[in-house]
């Protein structure tokens, strides 16, 4: 009997293909093939990090130097300026969730979903990006002029940023192989700040902007030294500013080519089984009620606050009110240089420790040195000490949001599997708060500048003046920093959680990527037997 039994089962082994016979060892190979197709190249990693570099060059630039540059070098009334950065931070915060909104609809092409969106936008970006730093010869309408082409180049620049913060979910369905990724770019946007600033800053800072010296002096004595003494110098600081710009630009075409190149987008396996796309406005309404999301937003939503309002006001603050005019630039430098070199120390701490804890030490690490800022006397020494070590806080403040984001999305996935194509949704709406937020915050802290009574062109400011912008670089920024750690304990996503998610994720990747073969085999055996 047992002879038989054996017989007639070597008899149906014999008739079934192979395939068939090795059906239950599939998705062991399924797994082991996934995760070597997820697994990244350093080059790959690094053509992605590249990617991030002309967001953060051309932000870099426009955030310490735009607002110093519209009030002493074009000549923008403070009230104005605040016009101009207020609504183009304003325009820059809708965008991102139009942006998002466009993607959402976009359809795959052989270059993939977001790829197209970074191809087209950036020749018009950089021309607009020109232009911003250009100083027309008319008068009337230079309000007009700045604030066009800073919103045309903030829409276009948005057009690049919010698919390219979307590919981090595309490059690989391995967190691991993300949170890897995640550092490269943090790295390299961070060495993209300090190419911003050091480009800027230093063809900037060798071309002197001319000062009146007399902060009172009246409206014929202050015509009289522009047209003789300060015109040939204007030019020369006007034309430094467009050679920084074009030196930049050039930098934002190649980082874009190095991304297109060296970087291809993977859809995820779960998504692929789903064809009809999910409606926006559903998926913003699921995106804007997941828990986390939210929770994660307003945390960082007052700590990027704190150190925008410390970047849009420095270069003011370094000049008024501790008196440093030609050492600025070197200050910004020491800071991103700084921040450039803790990059990998806080990816090791994060990993060692958890992200949560990295937030809680490396942002909270920036307050003590403000608040040193705000009580010593102007001391260039004491000055660069305390630059080196802030950068350390703002590396945090770069890598942190950007590494946790990725785990609110895979959170999201797990409790709503069947929902895709709500990545951009995330990147977009992200962004938007922290814009807007920082527009209004900018927008308030320039009119502030302009009811203390600042002298444009000035060699020094009244007292009110530094005043109100060592309250803009330390006291406020403190406070936003505590505020945002004391909302960022309702984040509910930890080490624990992270791990979960990761193996149900992984678990779900592995049956949709089966799934197919599973059903052909099924088929083929039913029709043999």
């Amino acid at each position: 009997m047992a002879k038989g039994e054996g017989a007639e089962s070597g008899s149906a082994a014999g008739l079934l293909p192979t395939g068939i016979l090795q059906a239950g060892e599939r998705p062991v190979q399924v797994k082991k093939e996934s995760k070597k197709k997820n697994q990244l190249s350093i080059c790959n990693k690094l053509c992605y990090a590249v990617g991030g570099t002309p967001y953060q060059v051309t932000g870099c630039a426009l955030g310490f130097f735009l607002q110093i540059y519209l009030l002493d070098v074009a000549q923008v009334d403070p009230f104005s300026a605040s016009i101009i950065l207020f609504v183009g931070r304003a325009w820059d915060a809708i965008t991102d969730p139009l942006v998002g909104f466009c993607i959402s609809k976009s359809p795959w092409t052989r270059l993939g979903r977001l790829m197209p969106w970074i191809i087209f936008s950036t020749p018009l970006a950089i021309i607009a990006y020109f232009l911003i730093w250009f100083v027309p010869d008319f008068q009337q309408g230079q309000t007009l002029w700045y604030l066009l082409f800073y919103c045309l180049f903030e829409t276009l620049v948005t057009c690049f940023h919010v698919p390219y913060s979307a590919l981090t979910m595309f490059i690989s369905t391995e967190q691991s192989e993300r949170d890897s990724a995640t550092a490269y770019r943090m790295t390299v946007e961070v060495l993209g700040t300090v190419l911003g600033t050091a480009i800027q800053g230093q063809i900037v800072g060798q071309a002197h902007t001319p000062c009146v010296q007399d902060a009172n002096a009246s409206t014929v004595a202050l015509e009289g030294v522009n047209r003789t003494q300060s015109a040939t110098s204007l030019r020369e600081t006007q034309n430094a500013y467009l050679l920084a710009a074009g030196v930049i630009a050039s930098i934002y075409v190649i980082c874009a080519v190095i991304l297109t190149l060296g970087v291809r987008e993977q859809r995820e396996p779960y998504e692929t089984q789903q064809a009809k796309p999910m409606p926006f406005f559903r998926g913003l309404r699921l995106v804007m009620s997941h828990g986390p999301y939210i929770k994660l937003i307003a945390g960082f939503l007052f700590t990027s606050l704190a150190f925008m309002l410390v970047e849009g006001n420095f270069a003011l603050f370094c000049t008024y009110t501790l008196g440093f005019r030609n050492e600025f630039q070197n200050l910004l430098l020491a800071i991103m240089f700084s921040a450039t070199v803790t990059i990998p120390i806080w990816q090791w701490f994060l990993t060692r420790f958890g992200k949560k804890m990295a937030v809680y030490i490396g942002i909270s690490s920036a307050v003590p040195f403000l608040i040193l800022v705000a009580l010593m006397e102007s001391n260039l020494i004491v000055t660069y000490v305390v630059a080196v070590a802030a950068g350390i806080s703002v590396a945090a403040a770069f890598l942190l949001p950007w590494s946790m984001l990725p785990d609110v999305i895979d959170d999201f996935h797990l409790k709503q599997p069947h929902i895709h194509g709500t990545e951009p949704i995330f990147f977009s709406f992200y962004v938007f708060f922290t814009k807007f937020a920082s527009g209004v915050s900018l927008g308030i802290s320039t009119l502030s500048l302009d009811f203390t009574g600042y002298q444009t062109r000035g060699c020094s400011q009244p007292a009110r003046v530094k005043f109100t912008l060592k309250m803009l670089v330390t006291m406020a920024p403190i406070v936003l920093i505590l505020v945002g750690l004391l909302l960022f304990k309702l984040y509910p996503i930890d080490e624990e959680k992270r791990r979960q998610n990761k193996k149900a994720l992984q678990a779900l990747r592995e049956e949709a990527s089966s799934s197919g073969c599973s059903d052909t085999d099924s088929t083929e055996l039913a029709r043999i037997l």
